[in-house]
């Protein structure tokens, strides 16, 4: 089984890398790459991203990668991390990008001003760990309980125009969706290359799921 993690010149490459790695059974050949065709080849395909939205959607373009991931998202088992994920939307306000809109939907800044339950001003970035509560039935989540923390470091949040894509929120202040998926995609706004067990548990489920619900 071959599993891609698209180099395109942003986000935490060999962190995902590494992470894909210590969880392999030794069934998988995971390995970076920017080469359209061989990302559409791979049995499996990780989508991280990180930084300006604006940034990323450029070097994915500039690589000619953009057509390679909407081809992925048709068949394969595929698995989007943060910007990796913010860009399966129609649009984002960061730099009022569009996105390549996979789903329907915008990605959008947190308000100014939040508070938490206690009147104490929340700083955007959200950065942090946060609760992540399940709201729908994955294979990804197996193993992982309802609530468990994992790590956000992020200013845009999804919002799906059907609800039905969101699988999961957290709360800043209020609930907003951190993970969507369809069919044969997933993908989260946390970094599970960052949230210890539990993102190791995602990622071991990743490696093993056929890209069906």
């Amino acid at each position: 089984m071959k599993v891609a993690v698209v180099d395109y010149g942003m986000g935490n490459l060999h962190s995902v890398l590494k992470s894909a790695q210590a969880v392999n059974d030794g069934t998988a050949e995971i390995f970076l790459s920017r080469d359209p065709e061989q990302i559409v080849k791979a049995d499996k395909v990780l989508f991280p991203g990180q930084g300006a939205m604006p940034d990323c959607m450029r070097e994915l373009k500039a690589c000619g990668l953009a057509e390679a991931i909407l081809e992925v998202t048709k068949t394969k088992p595929f698995f989007g991390i943060c910007v990796g994920a913010q860009l399966l939307f129609e649009l984002s306000e960061e730099g009022d990008t569009p996105g390549l809109a996979l789903f329907p939907g915008t990605v959008r800044r947190f308000a100014k001003g939040l508070r938490d339950s206690h009147g104490e001003k929340l700083k955007v970035p959200h950065m942090g760990w946060n609760q992540v509560y399940q709201t729908s039935f994955h294979p990804l989540f197996s193993g992982i309980a309802d609530g468990e923390r994992f790590y956000f470091v992020h200013s845009y949040y999804f919002a799906p125009v059907d609800s039905s894509l969101s699988l999961a929120e957290a709360e800043y202040p209020e609930r907003f969706s951190c993970v969507v998926g369809r069919g044969n995609v997933f993908a989260t706004q946390f970094h599970t290359e960052k949230s210890h067990r539990a993102g190791l548990q995602m990622m071991k489920n990743f490696l093993a799921w056929d890209g069906s619900v």
